[in-house]
């Protein structure tokens, strides 16, 4: 195992300084370019202040299901919407060279929508989800309208209080 000094760890978030950031916000994490010149953003979508707050696993997996689905119905280019091992928000990765506000309108886009949600979350069989059983659609709301509220409030920068 390699030692590392605090800023120079190969993962992004490792070297950002969560004492630093204000929830919720969306930062450009990565920025990748291909050997064939496509290029592919990832953005963190934090939804919680680290280390002071956490959402539960069943509102994230939520999230994530109705997130997953219905940001590819407002974004071209969408690889992947993935949960935060911490708890505290998402990673979204997607082919071009997005900036942060053109991402948090979008996705504040969505997650109106999932704030007022009122149908059957998606892919909640067992068939279609490895954890069917876990899921929390009022707790996905919750957090899905704190987000929105937070960022028409102080908008989608991470380091503005």
């Amino acid at each position: 195992m390699s030692e590392h000094t605090e800023g120079h760890y190969k993962v992004d978030s490792f070297n950002l300084d969560h004492t630093k950031v204000t929830a919720p916000f969306v930062r450009l994490a990565a920025k990748k370019v291909g050997e064939k010149g496509d290029v592919v953003s990832k953005f963190d979508i934090r939804f919680c202040q680290p280390n002071k707050e956490f959402m539960t696993t069943g509102a994230i997996h939520t999230l994530e299901h109705l997130v997953a689905e219905y940001i590819r119905d407002e974004m071209d280019g969408v690889i992947d919407f993935s949960p935060m091992g911490c708890r505290t928000g998402f990673y979204f990765t997607i082919f071009g060279d997005r900036d942060e506000e053109y991402v948090a309108g979008h996705m504040s886009s969505v997650l109106k929508k999932v704030a007022a949600w009122d149908k059957p979350v998606p892919a909640t069989t067992e068939k279609e989800c490895g954890n069917y059983r876990d899921h929390d659609l009022e707790g996905a709301k919750e957090w899905a309208a704190k987000w929105v509220s937070g960022i028409e409030k102080k908008g989608w920068n991470c380091y503005l209080k």
